[in-house]
């Protein structure tokens, strides 16, 4: 499949009732040959307004991590697990996370990244592909809120610079 295809069937997707309820889905986006790939739990309220990924308060959050470890936002790919804002911002539904789930593996087979870095529970729960070095830490909104997170989440990416210099 293409991402051209991919496109088009997300945004013609019905699996789930999200659709009814809030804007246009949100892809991801960055470069379509990434070494790394950025996953997230699901677009907000900034996102899904603007049709990009983690461009609200949690993304200029991850940039200033980026900038921190001169790492290049162009040069990863980043989405999110459910493509659409979930009403009052709630956690996805194991329904809506399963609807959308065969997005997210095929983006992940079209991008064929190194090192997938999972933001928070829901990115945490995807199927694993050999050959690919996953890390996991908080989702930024969560860094954000605890300072023990934010820590932790910070170590994370260093990790990843580690990696992604390799």
């Amino acid at each position: 499949m293409s991402f051209k295809k991919l496109k088009e069937k997300i945004m013609n997707c019905h699996n789930c009732s999200l659709w009814k309820k809030s804007g246009a889905p949100v892809l991801g986006e960055g470069a379509k040959n990434a070494q790394a790939m950025i996953v997230g739990q699901n677009p907000g309220k900034t996102e899904e307004k603007e049709g990009r990924p983690f461009i609200g308060r949690s993304g200029k959050f991850l940039d200033k991590i980026f900038e921190k470890h001169s790492l290049n936002r162009e040069e990863l790919y980043i989405t999110n697990v459910v493509k659409h804002k979930t009403p009052n911002n709630r956690k996805p539904t194991k329904k809506e996370i399963k609807a959308c789930m065969p997005y997210l593996l095929e983006e992940i087979n079209l991008v064929q990244p190194e090192i997938v870095v999972l933001l928070g529970n829901v990115a945490q729960e995807i199927p694993r592909e050999e050959g690919i070095t996953y890390i996991e830490t908080y989702h930024p909104a969560a860094a954000l809120r605890f300072p023990k997170w934010r820590e932790k989440f910070e170590e994370a990416f260093k990790s990843f610079k580690e990696l992604y210099n390799d």
